[in-house]
């Protein structure tokens, strides 16, 4: 019984000692003077690194607005091509130290956070966003297209904070397109 509950607190404290640690990638600096009132709204994914929670999806948006705890509610939607339908999924996200500094922690899964990590943002045409590693990247717009002087600027950053850009998926975005 003892060896259980020592095994049990053991792993306990490692689980809540993870959930506390929020990584970012060496070359990855955070936004200063962040502003997250004119961050809120719907963004386009543009570009990302591929993950199994988006694999096969096209059309994908994160709308941002403000929980009642004072936390970012987050809900992510995009197309499933194979299944032929739209998924969604809800999140939450809360400034890791300084509200003005766009570094937050993300949760879509219960007490599990991950690092969300503003690189680069305009507030009305673009942002661009890292993990806690080189393996999670991402670039939204505000509209379903991005000018391509500007998307070579960020993947130029990307690459130069040690991003694999030859690995960056493009989603369709003509769902979102009107015609």
């Amino acid at each position: 019984m003892k060896k259980l509950l020592l095994m049990t607190t053991l792993a306990l404290s490692l689980l809540l000692t993870g959930c506390k640690t929020y990584e970012k990638p060496e070359k990855v600096t955070p936004v200063e003077s962040f502003k997250l009132s004119e961050y809120l709204g719907t963004w386009y994914e543009i570009v990302r690194l591929e993950h199994r929670f988006e694999k096969g999806m096209e059309a994908i948006t994160a709308t941002y607005s403000m929980r009642e705890d004072g936390g970012v509610k987050v809900l992510n939607k995009g197309y499933k091509t194979a299944e032929k339908e739209w998924s969604t999924a809800e999140g939450k996200a809360y400034f890791v130290k300084d509200p003005n500094v766009g570094f937050l922690k993300v949760s879509f899964f219960g007490p599990f956070y991950g690092s969300y990590i503003v690189m680069d943002t305009d507030y009305k045409t673009y942002t661009m966003i890292s993990g806690p590693d080189l393996s999670y990247f991402w670039i939204l717009s505000r509209t379903p297209t991005l000018d391509k002087k500007i998307l070579n600027r960020l993947l130029a950053k990307a690459k130069e904070a040690g991003f694999d850009t030859s690995a960056l998926i493009y989603p369709d975005q003509s769902k979102h397109v009107i015609k």
